[in-house]
């Protein structure tokens, strides 16, 4: 049987819970965001997750919204920092002053709780939750209570991720997240970032105005996107801060980056609860990009389209969202 464990460790001097299961490892840093930082598969020598260098620590620390999967609660921009919700407007800080927007919420860089970890004979996995209760600093700016947890699996079929959201307060709570999940391309050691094709389960890109705020139209899809949505492109083709409704097909919402030349293909499959794809390349520079799962339309408690349309999903006490994704490698 293939070495399977969960243990305490340090990822870089930062603490960690570090999962193995066969060919693959995992490091989770439960004190940056609850942050899965690091996926690999050492027998092949793939690094799926942009990780930090050795010097990047503190940047990762600081800004860690780019390595690793991060998650985003409320995610994305959302105007003049303003979040009208049930009657109410609530201010969030303008931490974007060139757009001069709230922008990524909170729940990413604040330290999450480790649950619990373990193993079994197949797979091992680690569990972290944040709750925000009036005793909680995020209380003072976002006054909801709440509870998510965080759970990872790592087993011989790659690294699921079940994330839960629950209501633990009395007035209706915006269940709003998105995944930033910054991805390695190439993902194999020594390859090359031109040979790599992605294709992700976009439907209609969103108009954006200046401030980055979808202004409630569409675009027409350029001809390299129509290839993102079906075929796959280069995710370097153009410089992508972009907004798409997600159109699951059979059944699944997924992103699929391939590397041509291994003819391997790993796979980031997500529920169908997220009804949007944000997609960020760091202005079209080779090494990582970002597909990100998101459930709602950017700035969605200002916008007049129906609810369901652009995920402004709402959980009412004591209700529980849930939802799962998972990484995995094709060949």
């Amino acid at each position: 049987m293939a070495e399977v464990k969960a243990y305490e460790g340090k990822y870089q001097g930062e603490p960690a819970i570090w999962l193995k299961a066969g060919q693959y490892e995992a490091a989770l840093v439960p004190g940056v965001g609850g942050n899965m930082i690091a996926f690999r598969d050492h027998e092949n020598g793939y690094r799926i997750l942009r990780e930090p260098g050795e010097d990047e620590m503190e940047v990762f620390r600081q800004g860690p919204g780019t390595y690793g999967i991060p998650i985003l609660f409320p995610p994305n921009r959302y105007e003049d920092g303003q979040f009208p919700w049930n009657g109410k407007t609530y201010q969030l800080p303008i931490n974007e002053p060139a757009t001069g927007n709230h922008l990524h919420g909170f729940l990413h860089t604040i330290p999450w709780e480790v649950e619990q970890f373990g193993q079994t004979e197949l797979e091992s996995f680690v569990t972290v939750r944040v709750t925000i209760n009036p005793d909680h600093p995020v209380y003072k700016i976002f006054p909801f209570e709440f509870t998510v947890k965080m759970r990872y699996t790592l087993g011989q079929d790659g690294l699921s991720q079940q994330v839960s959201v629950k209501n633990d307060g009395e007035e209706p709570l915006p269940c709003l997240i998105a995944f930033h999940t910054a991805i390695n391309a190439p993902f194999v050691a020594g390859g090359n970032a031109k040979d790599y094709q992605t294709e992700i389960t976009i439907g209609q890109r969103w108009e954006l105005n200046e401030r980055m705020l979808p202004t409630g139209e569409y675009q027409k899809l350029t001809s390299d996107e129509e290839k993102l949505k079906e075929g796959g492109v280069n995710p370097f083709f153009a410089s992508m801060d972009n907004h798409y409704t997600a159109v699951p097909r059979n059944g699944r919402n997924r992103m699929e980056l391939t590397d041509t030349k291994q003819g391997v293909t790993l796979v980031y499959d997500v529920g169908t609860s997220y009804k949007q794809w944000m997609v960020w390349n760091n202005g079209a520079t080779e090494g990582f990009f970002c597909p990100e799962p998101q459930m709602n339309l950017v700035n969605a408690p200002k916008s007049t389209l129906p609810a369901e349309e652009i995920g402004l999903f709402s959980l009412a006490k004591g209700e529980i969202w849930e939802e799962s994704a998972r990484l995995y490698i094709k060949k």
